[in-house]
């Protein structure tokens, strides 16, 4: 992680969970298993994310607020698919209403399996990122050098 200038900022959205993953994933913020010690800091504000965690399937109405939130983030950017129905619908995936997990609206880079999954997992997931997160950082300045000779 010695490339990035800046603390990675995550965006969490629960799209339609049981909030089992919601609540593992705030563990994740507790002093016990202290993500912030990777230097990851939780914002509400997409325009401020680098790495989105989504918690739960995707129906229509969560569809649209996924796919604003996502494009409100700044390159490069990373998603991380948290929990079995943002995998694939999980136990909703035959509901009228449910389209399956996140993949089907916008590109995951990372997926984090179980129900619920548990905060040692999402730390995992969240290290995972940042390495994507790095090396998207460190092919865009190439992307930049190049265009500027």
């Amino acid at each position: 992680m010695s490339f990035l200038k800046k603390s990675p900022w995550v965006l969490h959205y629960a799209a339609t969970s049981c909030n089992g993953c919601d609540i593992e994933l705030l563990a994740c913020l507790t002093p016990l298993y202290d993500v912030e010690r990777f230097g990851i800091v939780n914002t509400g504000n997409p325009k401020h994310a680098d790495i989105f965690l989504v918690t739960g399937s995707v129906n229509e109405e969560s569809r649209k607020v996924v796919e604003n939130l996502y494009a409100q983030m700044p390159d490069p950017k990373v998603v991380v698919a948290i929990g079995a129905c943002a995998l694939s619908g999980g136990i909703f995936k035959d509901a009228y209403n449910v389209y399956g997990g996140i993949d089907k609206v916008i590109p995951v880079d990372v997926y984090v399996p179980g129900c619920a999954a548990r905060p040692e997992s999402i730390i995992d997931g969240v290290v995972q990122a940042l390495d994507i997160l790095e090396q998207r950082a460190k092919d865009r300045k190439r992307q930049r050098k190049m265009v500027a000779v």
